[in-house]
């Protein structure tokens, strides 16, 4: 049953399409048919191109580069669809752009996540549904009710079946430990922690200490992206001069900004592991790369929320599926 919703509708902009048509084909339901484009003079313009009159509309994108033009085309999108009389509509953000910009932590900076948050809110959207965000608490920043989900299980079990001998997670810095330490515990591992400092705005940090053993184990770096990849590398480094043995990584969302691929092509990591929360072209799937879809995980919690099903109930789901 779907309440006092009509049926459900899933549409896109054009930041990670694919993946939108993977949640459809999970749901079993055609993608949403939709105009999203730019005009000459650099605006963008939507038109809806079937009704949406009373149904339960999901409308996925990521915030991924270019972030701004992603932003504006899912706030557009969302507007467009309490014009057309949407019941409801969810924003499907599988990727928060602007998270890392989650507090004031220097003088006369922007809290950019709460502004986009709000952006949501006034845009019309009735609720969001987000992938593991960068701070917990942006959560809080949006007006509407949010549902954050984790690929966290889905990346650990990845690792769990590969059974390596002598596993270690690390965590690349001490903002991460709660992150890496449940990770740790799907994997049956011990955990290691980088502690460092960042040096300004840009991509540079000291390591001043590794707190836990990694000698002659086989390291999982964890993060919750991969920006530039100099922390991940630079922590890859750390843990071989450390004594490990090997070095894989592991992080939810694949920004791959700048000198990423090159530095993970030229890193020692063995495997670096991620998500398609974010659409990897394919000049950047490097051999060393694996991606992961969520489509089945945002599948099911939007078949949730659409039937008022309980959402913490998806986890169960999935492990289910993953032991198969």
């Amino acid at each position: 049953m779907a309440g006092h919703y009509d049926q459900l509708s899933v549409f896109t902009g054009n930041s990670n399409p694919a993946l939108a048509q993977e949640i459809c084909d999970y749901v079993g339901i055609p993608l949403g048919r939709a105009e999203v484009f730019k005009f000459s003079n650099d605006n963008t313009f939507v038109r809806i191109q079937e009704s949406v009159r009373e149904n339960d509309v999901f409308v996925v994108q990521s915030f991924s580069n270019p972030i701004n033009d992603a932003i504006m085309e899912m706030l557009i999108m969302i507007d467009t669809m309490k014009r057309a009389s949407a019941g409801r509509v969810t924003a499907v953000i599988p990727y928060f752009g602007y998270g890392r910009t989650d507090k004031k932590d220097q003088p006369r900076v922007p809290i950019t996540a709460r502004l986009v948050a709000k952006l949501v809110g006034v845009s019309g959207a009735d609720r969001a549904l987000l992938l593991d965000l960068h701070a917990g608490q942006i959560q809080g920043f949006f007006d509407v009710p949010v549902d954050e989900m984790s690929a966290m299980s889905l990346t650990a079990s990845y690792f769990a079946h590969k059974r390596l001998t002598a596993p270690v997670v690390v965590s690349p810095d001490l903002g991460n430990t709660k992150r890496a330490r449940n990770f740790a515990e799907i994997v049956d591992a011990p955990l290691a922690i980088i502690e460092k400092r960042r040096v300004g705005n840009d991509d540079r940090s000291q390591v001043l200490n590794l707190i836990g053993s990694v000698a002659g184990m086989q390291a999982i770096i964890v993060d919750d992206e991969i920006d530039t990849a100099g922390s991940i590398t630079q922590a890859a480094q750390v843990v071989l001069e450390a004594g490990a043995k090997e070095v894989y990584a592991s992080a939810i969302h694949p920004v791959l900004s700048g000198p990423a691929v090159e530095r993970l092509q030229a890193s020692p990591i063995r495997e670096v592991v991620v998500t398609n929360s974010i659409a990897v072209p394919e000049e950047k799937r490097i051999e060393k790369l694996t991606v992961l879809s969520v489509a089945a995980l945002l599948g099911e919690t939007i078949q949730r929320i659409h039937t008022g099903a309980s959402v913490s109930a998806t986890y169960r789901t999935q492990e289910s599926m993953v032991a198969m």
